[in-house]
């Protein structure tokens, strides 16, 4: 299944696509693509329902974040092995963990804000993994158990306020709009093997990013088990799984976003994302 969220900001209806690619509305049948809907109970009801039995969203309407009420926002820092290289980076022992602050969450085609004072913001294409079921303390042959599903997420960054104004990463990974994620939540039943899907970014028609999750460090299975040894996780978490080659900081000379970009990308089977980028 492909859920999402349709509608104005604060006030999306969740929804599902069809196999024509038209949204039909879900929202007579559950509240929200949050919370209890995301359980593996939950999504077995939703695919029990005739698709074609469901109302026809008219129009164009805004799609929103593909997944409400996030706890938390979880990202792993240089988990692409050729990511790490091309920032000078060495591969880490163990996962790096960050969170991003979950007011940057916003819809795959809504606008970019350059923060005030930016200089260096960047792009950064990762696959996102969704909680379906709480995770505390499991294996990694219980892991995928509690995925729900994946989304594209763009992990905006502004690398000044990341690595030259002292302290943790959020900073630079944290402000409002920098945490697209959808157009979709793609149930984890359609993607048989998440270690396998081919992404890109592109701003402005040029192609920068051109991976592969097969280049992952530390893979999903691995990162789910990981993650809960140290909190739990909870249906509507977020686990942004780091980058491949080709972010603005890794090129020479480097190149960082600007208002007027825009910025295209998208995740094999999870569809694309659009942005364009204005000044806040």
């Amino acid at each position: 299944m492909k859920l999402l969220r349709y509608g104005e900001p604060d006030a999306e209806k969740p929804g599902i696509l069809d196999s024509d690619g038209r949204i039909r509305d879900l929202s007579k049948h559950v509240a929200d693509i949050a919370g209890e809907t995301l359980y593996p109970d939950g999504l077995d009801v939703l695919r029990a329902i005739d698709i074609d039995s469901l109302p026809v969203v008219d129009g164009n309407p805004r799609i929103g974040p593909c997944v409400a009420g996030i706890g938390k926002f979880i990202c792993i820092g240089l988990n692409y092995s050729d990511h790490a290289e091309e920032t000078g980076a060495t591969v880490p022992p163990e996962p790096i963990i960050f969170m991003k602050a979950t007011s940057a969450i916003t819809g795959p085609y809504d606008r970019v804000e350059i923060p005030r004072g930016s200089e260096k913001t960047d792009w950064e294409v990762e696959l996102g993994v969704i909680i379906g079921k709480t995770a505390k303390y499991v294996s990694e042959d219980e892991a995928m158990n509690h995925v729900a599903g994946y989304c594209v997420v763009n992990d905006l960054s502004e690398r000044a306020f990341q690595a030259e104004r002292q302290g943790q990463w959020t900073k630079g990974k944290s402000a409002d709009t920098f945490g697209p994620i959808g157009p979709w939540l793609v149930t984890a039943d359609e993607i048989s093997d998440p270690q396998a899907l081919k992404m890109h970014l592109e701003v402005n028609g040029h192609r920068f990013q051109n991976g592969s999750t097969a280049t992952m460090v530390y893979g999903v299975r691995y990162l789910v088990s990981y993650l809960s040894h140290f909190m739990s996780l909870r249906p509507g978490d977020i686990i942004s799984t780091g980058t491949p080659p080709g972010v603005g900081l890794g090129q020479k000379p480097n190149v960082f976003l600007r208002a007027g970009d825009v910025i295209t990308l998208g995740i094999e089977g999870l569809g694309e994302q659009r942005q364009e980028c204005i000044q806040a």
